[in-house]
């Protein structure tokens, strides 16, 4: 998502407080708000897909779901 939705998603939400929004910016903050919550949602899993749990020993520990879900993003 880029910088200037964020700073419209901000703008909306100050507006909300102070004054309130018309139906047509209600229905762009809920847009915007959606589309951020995606963004950040697969921001998300491709960090916890990067991730690669070890032990002491050096051995793979990670979790078979998250192994699984790596296998499964990869494949897409």
């Amino acid at each position: 998502m880029d910088q200037n939705k964020i700073l419209r998603i901000n703008e909306l939400a100050n507006k909300a407080k102070n004054e309130g929004l018309t139906d047509n910016e209600k229905e762009e903050q809920a847009r915007l708000r959606m589309e951020y919550v995606t963004t950040y949602r697969e921001s998300l899993k491709a960090q916890l897909h990067s991730i690669k749990v070890v032990d002491e020993k050096g051995n793979d520990i990670t979790p078979q779901k998250l192994k699984d879900s790596k296998k499964k993003n990869s494949l897409h």
